[in-house]
């Protein structure tokens, strides 16, 4: 039996749940209703502090009216600009430290000019 392991960024994935909750005017308590769990149930998945099951993935995209490529990828059909709201994403909650080295780690890549 081959047993596949996934890598997620559970607080990226929260953050992104959390948006989509947001766009569609949910409090956290409205959502839980809908999806008939509890309130601390969804703050843990919009904090990162819990995985979600791909079932219940899928049961909070129709109610939040996204899909599951965005909640996991960030992949929005939508836009094609998604990766650059990706790179977003990972710096909200950044120290201004944090920012300033990850700046200059990426300005050498930027700068490349490819021959």
């Amino acid at each position: 039996m081959w047993v596949i392991r996934l890598s997620f960024d559970y607080k990226i994935i929260g953050s992104r749940i959390k948006s989509a909750r947001e766009r569609r005017g949910l409090t956290q308590e409205k959502l839980a209703e809908e999806l008939e769990v509890s309130n601390v149930f969804i703050s843990k998945i919009e904090r990162g502090k819990t995985p979600i099951s791909l079932d219940r993935l899928s049961e909070l995209c129709q109610v939040l009216e996204e899909s599951p490529e965005y909640i996991l990828n960030g992949a929005n059909r939508s836009s094609e600009d998604y990766l650059r709201n990706e790179i977003m994403e990972m710096l909200v909650g950044c120290s201004a430290e944090k920012v300033r080295l990850i700046s200059q780690v990426i300005k050498p890549i930027i700068d490349y000019r490819e021959k």
